[in-house]
């Protein structure tokens, strides 16, 4: 039996104030799927991230990346997770080359693989001629590559990747995008959030939706797309139904 990539069971998340930010949220993810994440702000899709890297903790339930559980394997677990959260949380004097440095140094890696590793990242996604530059002078759209060539630093075997083209311009996401098919493509599981349907619709085969901390909604891509709908049409009849109780 395959071990899924990542798997939510009957998690739970509630605060001391008594709010409950998820709520009995189950699904699982296959090694080498491209998954998207849909809901509105508040509906539980960054609390759900948080958990599931172990920045918050758990009321109830287990997640488990490739068969590691979060809480009692966290070390296992983390290693396997690559993170590309939506606010920029680096150094912003710091060079994009040294941000890759340090997190290399994070996940323990060697000097010399992490100078190895970085100088293969940023010429991906091509930061070679900025890789000295401060991350402050940086644009937006080199911003979000260095923040997704840091999340691949040690190779994890599960990106997640949370507004990776919030504040983009067009031709900036399109080549984003490409680079995030093409890491697909070479076989790395990809857990996207994105207030973008048209970019989940492009790039996922299988998308879940989350409202008021809830999934209403699962499935392979086509079952969202059928009788010529779009996917922004079904996310909208879906959670408007949830907040007026239908």
């Amino acid at each position: 039996m395959e071990i899924a990539a990542l798997e939510i069971d009957h998690f739970r998340k509630a605060y001391r104030s008594g709010a409950v930010a998820v709520d009995d949220v189950s699904f699982s993810i296959r090694p080498g799927e491209f998954f998207g994440f849909l809901g509105p702000n508040g509906a539980g899709k960054t609390t759900t991230i948080r958990c599931v890297t172990g920045i918050a903790t758990i009321t109830g339930g287990t997640i488990k990346t490739f068969g590691f559980d979060v809480v009692s394997d966290y070390r296992e677990a983390r290693k396997r997770i690559g993170l590309s959260p939506q606010e920029f949380n680096v150094d912003i004097f710091a060079s994009a080359r040294r941000i890759l440095d340090w997190m290399g140094g994070f996940y323990g890696m060697a000097k010399g693989d992490r100078a190895r590793r970085s100088e293969e990242l940023l010429g991906r996604f091509d930061l070679l001629p900025h890789a000295d530059k401060p991350f402050q002078a940086l644009s937006g759209g080199l911003k979000r590559r260095v923040m997704l060539a840091r999340a691949m630093i040690h190779d994890p075997d599960l990106l997640i990747l949370d507004e990776p083209t919030a504040g983009v311009d067009v031709k900036l996401r399109h080549d984003l995008w490409k680079y995030l098919q093409e890491l697909n493509q070479d076989g790395k599981t990809i857990f996207l959030t994105s207030h973008y349907l048209e970019e989940v619709e492009m790039l996922c085969s299988r998308i879940a939706i989350i409202d008021l901390g809830k999934i209403v909604a699962i499935g392979d891509k086509s079952e969202f797309l059928k009788e010529g709908q779009s996917l922004e049409q079904v996310y909208l009849n879906l959670t408007q139904k949830e907040k007026h109780g239908a």
